[in-house]
């Protein structure tokens, strides 16, 4: 597959750099210092638990332009910049082209559809604990790194097992599913959960998980986001939540989600798309969701960013 990932941060960054290792037809679009690394110095993936990967020589540039047309259009860009991101994303697309978004939101692919109909959006969901550490690097904290995509119609389509191939052939974990809606909903209620604990308390999910009032928190944060989407229509079992926080014994102590590392950098925070985004559908339907209120009016103030915390000094 020749393929073209849009933001090569935590997500992008470390998928793309096994894809183009295993020596599928990678090109990374990324801008500033970031770039510049890329394509003085290629892609280094730190690893936490196991062996850091170098890849030398990738391809990276600007202006999607500069590529044309690829097969899969990997989108890993922050939520903010979706709309935006997407009208440049034209020239990568031909007849057969497809798009999959692997960010962190329900509502992601809906922008997607409008910009390019319904035919090229395929659903993703990523499984990873990644940041850029300086330009070129990308920190891997954990052992945890999954694709799961699929058609939304659950077919199991060429360019869908193609892309399974790919990333079966570059050792990372993949799944090719039939309920990517579901899927997505599943990472959803994950993701708000451990965004909003570890963002607003400044610690690793070990701490938060091991206190018996932080851990509640986090539970109330998942069930209320599983309460939204079973009213929303989706399969979530009455207990996924719970099972869900026993799903985080799985990751390090000190993993975070990756808008706390924003927030410690001082940049706009994806606090809306998730905890605020739960608390506008709860509203919506009736659903209760004081805990995502919560999480979503502490950090209000610093949804749009805060160059001054990251001066802050450190203790």
């Amino acid at each position: 597959m020749k393929i073209a990932i849009v933001g090569a941060g935590g997500v992008g960054g470390y998928f793309g750099a096994l894809l183009a290792r295993s020596g599928t037809d990678v090109t990374f679009i990324a801008r500033g210092a970031h770039l510049a690394a890329l394509q003085q110095h290629g892609l280094l993936i730190e690893n936490t638990e196991g062996e850091n990967i170098h890849v030398p020589n990738v391809k990276a540039v600007e202006n999607p332009a500069a590529i044309g047309p690829v097969d899969l259009v990997f989108l890993a860009v922050k939520l903010a910049d979706s709309e935006k991101t997407a009208r440049t994303l034209h020239p990568l697309f031909g007849p057969q082209t497809c798009i999959a978004s692997f960010q962190n939101s329900v509502g992601k692919d809906d922008i997607l559809r409008r910009e390019f109909g319904d035919p090229p959006v395929m659903g993703g969901v990523a499984y990873i604990s990644a940041y850029i550490d300086r330009p070129g690097v990308i920190r891997h904290v954990g052992g945890l790194h999954k694709l799961v995509f699929g058609e939304f119609d659950g077919n199991r389509s060429p360019r869908a097992l193609a892309f399974l191939q790919a990333c079966q052939a570059a050792g990372f974990d993949a799944e090719l599913t039939d309920d990517i809606r579901k899927k997505i909903w599943e990472k959803f209620v994950l993701l708000v959960g451990i965004s909003g604990a570890t963002t607003t308390m400044r610690k690793g999910i070990g701490p938060i998980r091991d206190n018996p009032l932080t851990r509640q928190f986090l539970l109330d944060l998942m069930q209320e986001t599983a309460a939204v989407g079973r009213a929303q229509g989706v399969a979530l079992p009455e207990n996924y939540a719970r099972d869900r926080l026993e799903f985080t014994h799985k990751f390090p102590a000190d993993m975070t989600a990756s808008m706390t590392q924003d927030l410690k950098l001082g940049k706009p925070l994806e606090v809306m798309w998730l905890s605020g985004a739960v608390t506008e559908m709860g509203a919506q339907l009736g659903v209760p969701t004081p805990a995502n209120r919560a999480v979503r009016d502490i950090l209000a103030l610093y949804a749009e960013g805060d160059p001054k915390e990251a001066a802050a000094p450190k203790r």
